[in-house]
């Protein structure tokens, strides 16, 4: 997907005097580093201190270890799977090729590749994932454990071979920050899982092709930043790897200055990221674990080598926790909100691995649990090692005496009940549309709802799907159509510049929030207003959901996203829903507004409508209900009434 000229424009206009000031410094600097590219420092003496303690490897769970194992395994017979993309080519990968289009990315000066452009260069999510290095975290960590020096054979051998294929500010690798920084870190945990490799000073301190890799992934950083409206979780991915390389590999003269404004930047976008309830900003739930992670990272490597932290850090992650904790369903999933791209900060666990328990597990570790938190089941590789580095400390916080329900700077109300066959869930959205000026990751979702039964998807977040190179698809999975809301004349509530920018944002405001009720409204639609009352029965096992539109007569379409799990079977404005859980049946039924005609649709391309992403590069058909009708006081009461009712 190339971008016009138009969307240059757009973007332009979505920053400030200062981010405009900086992205020109840093096109002078890109074209001053085509032509000057310094040496890295000489260094001798390097060391590798911040190992792991005694007994960390012991205090790992052996269920979690055989699953690790078992992951190790196949990536050594050469099996991987990314974004649904299965590869068997792992065993001597090649760097810049994309599977999923069968292309491979140009050579040149990195910042002259058209990453975006996927006719050019391939999907490049596909290409940049194997280079995060994340696979080789887990590898490192399968001969720790086992001390078969296969594995640790394998992994230098892929670092050699990326060394050499990547020279500084060539190709595809060296255009985000965001894999830098990660990067970063995932070397940082291979070298410290190695330690106990003969080979290992070998491959890092002593070797020149790592330390020049090295210098030049932190010179990176440290001149490019993510900034202004483009400072989101990026900024912190940046900031992190260059934090945790600056503490472990503090070999170069520049790595006391690359520590220090790394973890100045840090601070000071953990906060800004954050919401004081502990949500992530950005309202999208994987960013929120990838930040979460990003941050226990960089608390590790503090205090691994003994570098004081802001207590602001500490807290900053404290609060994510308990807010983790609140918003999770019965089974301990998080809500699906916003984008979602798969992206994790530190790998070091098997398939089967559960995301969320292991950051709650951690959590634990770190801050302790709250008697209201949710139990956690399951155990990980992750959790052990990074708390046998990170030093407890008592949080100078009075942390939530109870399980909070409503979170008001991020506008997400929570309701819940608990039924004769399971939770009833309900995420409700009335937040900001997304963070800073382009709200980047944000969806078109205001007002929507998310309904789970026992942790079953019935009314379904659609989820996310793709980024680049297939707009129809990326608008879809973002659009006010494509989330359980309603939605005016044909219009998404805000408008799209294009497939990371927002022009113009809905504004939201919630009118009620308590523990069975909830009601809000939007601006959205100029010049008329939708809002939503919800209301949950748990005796009864009843969601209410109430859509009043008020203004000028509208064409309207409310929609209802199902879970790919659901069966739906739609007689006139009645649909009854069926799915099975654990080997038993289960139903519900859903009374809708008999106001508006409704259709069922499942799987359409043309456009897109009736799909569901598990994750990102993946989609698969279910079934979405869509009402349309005309809301207008003279002709209807402008009141559309949903009731969802479980069946015992």
């Amino acid at each position: 997907m190339t971008m016009s000229v138009g969307w240059y424009l757009r973007r332009l206009s979505r920053m400030g005097p200062q981010e405009v000031a900086g992205r020109v410094g840093d096109a002078v600097r890109r074209r001053r580093w085509r032509s000057a590219r310094p040496h890295c420092p000489s260094v001798t003496g390097a060391r590798f201190t911040a190992v792991l303690p005694a007994g960390a490897i012991t205090a790992i769970p052996p269920d979690a270890a055989k699953r690790l194992l078992a992951e190790a395994d196949r990536l050594m017979y050469g099996h991987i799977e990314y974004f649904g993309v299965v590869r068997d080519d792992l065993t001597d990968p090649d760097w810049w090729y994309d599977p999923k289009a069968g292309r491979r990315a140009p050579w040149g000066y990195a910042f002259d590749v058209p990453y975006r452009d996927e006719d050019a260069v391939g999907d490049i999510k596909q290409i940049w994932e194997l280079s995060r290095h994340q696979y080789l975290t887990v590898l490192a960590a399968a001969y720790t454990i086992t001390g078969h020096e296969r594995y640790a054979e394998r992994v230098a051998a892929h670092l050699r071979s990326w060394w050499t294929a990547n020279p500084p500010l060539r190709g595809v690798h060296w255009i985000s920050g965001i894999e830098l920084g990660i990067r970063l870190l995932s070397w940082v945990w291979i070298r410290r899982l190695l330690d106990g490799w003969p080979g290992a000073v070998g491959l890092f301190e002593h070797n020149p092709l790592a330390r020049n890799q090295i210098w030049h992934h932190q010179r990176w950083l440290a001149a490019f930043p993510s900034r202004g409206s483009s400072a989101n979780n990026h900024v912190i991915a940046e900031a992190a790897g260059q934090f945790a390389a600056a503490c472990a590999f503090d070999w170069f003269p520049s790595s006391a200055r690359w520590r220090a404004d790394a973890l100045r930047s840090l601070e000071r976008h953990l906060r800004s990221n954050t919401f004081l309830s502990g949500l992530n900003r950005e309202l999208a739930t994987e960013y929120h674990g990838l930040v979460l992670e990003l941050g226990l990272a960089a608390v590790a490597e503090a205090d691994a080598a003994g570098v004081p932290v802001p207590a602001t850090i500490r807290l900053v992650l404290l609060r994510m926790t308990d807010a983790l904790a609140a918003v999770v369903d019965s089974r301990l999933r998080p809500p699906r909100q916003g984008d979602a791209d798969d992206g994790h900060g530190l790998v070091m666990d098997g398939a089967g691995t559960d995301r969320w328990a292991s950051l709650l597990a951690t959590g634990d570790a770190v801050f302790g649990r709250l008697a209201w938190w949710p139990t956690v089941t399951g155990t990980d590789v992750r959790t052990p090692l990074l708390a046998a580095l990170i030093k407890p400390t008592e949080p100078a916080v009075t942390r939530p005496a109870s399980r909070p329900a409503h979170f008001a700077d991020a506008g997400m109300t929570i309701l819940r009940g608990q039924g004769e066959t399971g939770e009833i869930w309900c995420r409700c959205d009335g937040g900001p549309h997304g963070f800073l000026s382009i709200a980047a990751h944000a969806h078109a979702d205001a007002l929507s709802v998310e309904v789970r039964h026992d942790g079953v998807d019935v009314l379904a977040d659609p989820g996310t799907y793709c980024y680049h190179g297939q707009p129809e698809w990326r608008q879809y999975f973002r659009s006010t159509l494509g989330h359980n809301t309603l939605q005016l004349n044909g219009a998404d509530q805000s408008v799209s510049g294009g497939p990371f920018l927002w022009t113009r944002h809905a504004r939201t405001r919630v009118v009620e929030a308590g523990a069975a009720r909830w009601s809000a409204e939007h601006d959205g639609y100029q010049g008329a207003v939708h809002r939503r009352r919800v209301e949950l029965v748990a005796s009864t096992r009843e969601l209410r959901i109430v859509d009043e539109v008020r203004g000028p007569g509208r064409d309207v379409r409310l929609a209802f996203h199902l879970g790919p799990a659901i069966t739906a079977h739609l007689t006139g404005d009645r649909a009854v829903l069926t799915w099975t859980l654990d080997g038993e049946d289960r139903s519900a039924e859903l009374e809708l507004p008999g106001e508006l005609n409704w259709r069922a649709h499942r799987g359409e391309t043309a456009p897109p409508l009736g799909w569901y992403s598990a994750g990102f590069g993946r989609k698969e058909p279910t079934t979405t209900l869509v009402g349309t009708g005309f809301a207008d006081s003279a002709v209807l009461s402008g009141e559309f009434t949903t009731v969802l009712r479980f069946h015992g």
